[in-house]
């Protein structure tokens, strides 16, 4: 999702910033935007010096403005809650969560002082209620979506919008084996191109709305667990999403 959202920007001549720690895949980006048109290094999202020492690098290149700050790094290490070694739970909390809000913190100064600038994270549709066989992840995303909606007032005095967008089943090499090719071709489940995610973000930027859904769909989600949660949990049943471990990574 990342690496289209910074294919969509650079094509309507932003200049864009690429982190990761995926240093490959850094170079790849850097090579097909050109290096006139993007800036790319590796980031430990959660390490304060690093994502300081980017951001400080950044500004420069980009006329000391950071018009979007787009949150995406994120893991998802999977399976049944009591199985999982802890250090995985760990992980997913630490790289899902302050990994968020480091980036946000240590970015605060340079979006007050870009007129109009954006505060963007990747939620999930996990956040739209407690996902079983990724529990430790949807919790991460639950707490993303209410740090949005804290921000969002917060931050508006500071001239600062904060949004997310929550999406779905993002078919991505990152998905499990089978999984895109199994899903539902309609529906809120069905697979989604990665490039819907990135429009998203640019429809975030020049709008003031505060969660994006992806597909739109899932909002209804949202609604009926809100309405009638045990309804959304009886209609889950007992079965995991992920009868395994496996794990993700934000794109």
């Amino acid at each position: 999702m990342g690496r289209e959202t910074a294919r969509l920007f650079a094509s309507k001549g932003w200049f864009v910033g690429g982190y990761d720690v995926n240093e490959a895949g850094l170079e790849s980006l850097r090579e097909e935007l050109g290096p006139k048109n993007c800036l790319v290094r590796r980031l430990d999202v959660t390490d304060r010096a690093d994502y300081r020492a980017a951001l400080d690098r950044f500004a420069p290149a980009a006329g000391g403005r950071l018009d979007i700050l787009y949150n995406n790094a994120g893991i998802g290490r999977g399976g049944p809650f009591d199985q999982q070694p802890f250090e995985d739970i760990a992980a997913v909390v630490q790289v899902n969560l302050m990994g968020v809000l480091i980036g946000i913190y240590e970015a605060v100064p340079l979006l007050k002082a870009t007129p109009g600038s954006l505060c963007f994270t990747t939620s999930s549709s996990s956040a739209t209620f407690g996902m079983p066989g990724i529990a430790v992840y949807s919790a991460t995303k639950h707490a993303v979506k209410g740090l949005t909606e804290a921000l969002s007032v917060e931050f508006k005095a500071l001239g600062v919008r904060v949004a997310c967008v929550l999406p779905g089943l993002i078919d991505t090499p990152i998905l499990p084996p089978g999984v895109a090719a199994n899903a539902p071709k309609e529906g809120m489940f069905r697979a989604i191109p990665p490039a819907e995610v990135a429009q998203v973000v640019w429809d975030a930027y020049h709008a003031d709305k505060l969660h994006w859904y992806v597909p739109p769909e899932l909002a209804e989600l949202d609604k009926a667990a809100a309405l009638n949660p045990e309804a959304v949990r009886d209609q889950m049943g007992s079965g995991a999403f992920f009868t395994g471990p496996t794990e993700r990574k934000a794109d």
